[in-house]
């Protein structure tokens, strides 16, 4: 690895850095990052003239169903960990909706083995074991295993008194424990949203108020038990939103992440019984979009985050009451985000940076990477005025389910560096 990127834009949000330069990969390491060229440069280093393309300290994506252990059949630790690569991904947490679960400190170590590659693979363990919802999960033993969150995701835990007992047994160790909000006594055998699409469909709807539900009554509980952190993943509601802008003008540790799926599509995608916009939360109103993509904007929501939810073609072909909820995210969130939120609704690219980077890892208490010379190299490369074509065949990812085939996106992926080696990605 011996890389200069010429003429390159440095987005570095914690170092309050936005200036064009010169960034020199070398060994795993940053050798030079300026706005004036290095002196000397070996004749074995490639140079990349970089113009319109910016350099930004790696991005996370804090929520991805690897499926492996259990369901290799629609991804492995290697082909999600490649297509977070070729993503433009530095890092990724693992969901524990595995078989088994990923409950148990010989579960942790199993992921752990297996993902050696250039994307560091953080945990999410289960709150619960089983992720049934009975009993909780040994999490002080966990952590110490290298958990970084909890969650029973795909799953909601439904008893508000063994949520608190979550609380009050994390409060020692002050472990982040997050939320697959739905009271799910108002969502059996839901398909879409709860509105005008489900009923002109004939689905069944998942009505927002479910969301909000356990959103409140979470936030209440965190606030009960010592101000414990808490997150909510994949907020999809208008009044989710309202419920966490509350939470933090009361001072409360709370979070939330959003899906890029949640920010630029609505019900409406679902309209014809396309099953690549069949997911959980499902897709909302307009209004509900809207309202995130304020919260974006404010710092209400602290993340970007897929939800990647890989399911075979077969899977997804079914009726659409009995296709399986989730789609695919890790290469297409980048592109996605450049072209709502940069492109479409003039953020800031150090906001944008800051969703995909600085936030996700302040969430999870992770270390900050820079852009400074003698740092390790963590960093994500994306040609921002770049336009590209979503095309499934050209992905990693072993599943291909994805509500976005065909769409022109305007920034792309291209490199990824950390743990001493390089991705050029190819989309």
């Amino acid at each position: 690895m011996d890389i200069l990127f010429e003429r390159i834009r440095l987005i570095s949000p914690l170092e309050s850095r936005d200036e064009i330069g010169y960034l020199w990969i070398r060994d795993g390491h940053i050798a030079h990052s300026s706005p004036e060229p290095p002196q000397t440069i070996s004749d074995r280093t490639r140079r990349v003239r970089a113009d319109g393309w910016i350099a930004a300290p790696g991005f996370v994506d804090m929520h991805v169903h690897l499926r492996e252990p259990g369901q290799t059949h629609k991804e492995t630790i290697a082909t999600g960990t490649a297509a977070a690569a070729n993503g433009g991904f530095t890092e990724i947490v693992c969901m524990p909706n595995t078989e088994p679960p990923l409950d148990s400190p010989m579960a942790i170590e199993y992921v752990q083995r297996r993902a050696t590659g250039l994307v560091a693979v953080h945990i999410c363990a289960a709150i619960t074991l089983g992720r049934r919802g009975e009993l909780l999960s040994p999490m002080h033993q966990l952590v110490e295993s290298g958990a970084v969150m909890f969650s029973d995701d795909g799953s909601c835990v439904r008893s508000a008194e063994l949520m608190r007992r979550a609380f009050e047994y994390v409060a020692p160790f002050d472990a982040l424990l997050s939320q697959h909000c739905e009271e799910h006594s108002m969502t059996e055998g839901f398909d879409i949203n709860e509105g005008a699409i489900a009923a002109k469909l004939g689905l069944r709807g998942y009505p927002s108020v479910a969301e909000d539900i356990i959103v409140a009554r979470d936030i209440l509980l965190s606030e009960y038990c010592g101000n414990r952190r808490y997150h909510v993943s994949h907020l999809s509601t208008r009044g989710a939103v309202r419920l966490v802008r509350l939470a933090k003008s009361w001072g409360l540790r709370v979070s939330a992440e959003v899906t890029p799926h949640h920010f630029t599509l609505t019900e409406d995608a679902a309209d014809g019984f396309d099953t690549n916009a069949k997911m959980n939360p499902p897709l909302r109103t307009r209004a509900d979009l809207e309202v995130i993509i304020e919260a974006l904007a404010d710092g209400t929501i602290d993340a970007i985050a897929t939800d990647h939810a890989p399911h075979t073609r077969e899977e997804k072909q079914q009726l659409f009451s009995h296709a399986p909820n989730g789609v695919i995210g890790l290469e297409t969130a980048v592109g996605l985000t450049f072209t709502e939120l940069y492109h479409k609704r003039r953020f800031s690219l150090s906001r944008v940076v800051e969703l995909l980077s600085i936030g996700p890892r302040r969430v999870l208490g992770l270390p900050q990477p820079n852009l400074a010379a003698g740092s390790p190299a963590t960093v994500s490369i994306v040609a921002i005025d770049e336009q590209w074509t979503v095309e499934p065949e050209r992905f990693h990812s072993k599943s291909k389910n994805t509500p976005f085939i065909g769409w022109q996106l305007i920034g792309k992926p291209r490199f990824a560096f950390n743990r001493g080696m390089m991705w050029e990605c190819q989309l």
